[in-house]
């Protein structure tokens, strides 16, 4: 794909919209981890640079989310953001179809979230495997990375249908070694 920023130029984006520079430092290792974890991956059909610039750009839209607002809105403000910044569909694509396991408009529906009633499914093996990549590293307070054993455990009170995706996708790509990585950036294992 062409017209993607590089990894500069999507550095200087998330310098311009963190808020202050501890959330800078939050969103921007985590995205290096992602972005790391999803180049590990056996991808047939992945655009890889597409998948560098979406996985270091698919937690952009931390920084817009308005105190109490739901952390789950943070993937179609990053959508919206990277949209008005004129940067590919595609790529804007990431941002709203990366959490969880994907969301359907049934889910968004039945668990009265607060976002628009649509699906927000990873349609790309591009999509599908930030997507997965994200699972295994946690922004939380302290920051941590996820086995696949404790993120399925994790996914599980959201239904059998969402384990059952988990476990197609560690099946599909494998699980990483998140302990090494987790010695790589001093973060704890969960």
């Amino acid at each position: 794909m062409t017209d993607l920023p590089t990894d500069d130029e999507i550095r200087a984006l998330h310098e311009r919209f963190a808020p202050a520079p501890a959330a800078f430092e939050l969103v921007w290792t985590h995205c290096l981890i992602v972005r790391d974890l999803a180049a590990s991956f056996p991808a047939p059909g992945a655009d890889p640079d597409l998948v560098r610039a979406g996985a270091l750009l698919h937690d952009i839209g931390v920084y817009r989310l308005q105190p109490g607002e739901a952390y789950i809105r943070h993937g179609v403000l990053g959508h919206e953001l990277l949209r008005s910044l004129g940067l590919p569909e595609p790529l804007a694509r990431i941002c709203s179809h990366h959490t969880g396991v994907g969301l359907t408009r049934e889910d968004v529906l039945t668990q009265g979230l607060p976002l628009p009633p649509e699906d927000y499914l990873d349609e790309s093996p591009s999509e599908t495997v930030v997507m997965y990549a994200d699972k295994f590293h946690s922004k939380t307070t302290p920051p941590r990375f996820w086995t696949a054993e404790s993120y399925a455990a994790s996914i599980a009170r959201f239904g059998p249908q969402k384990a059952t995706r988990f476990a197609d996708l560690v099946t599909r790509y494998g699980e990483p070694d998140v302990r090494a990585l987790a010695d790589r950036y001093g973060h704890e294992v969960h």
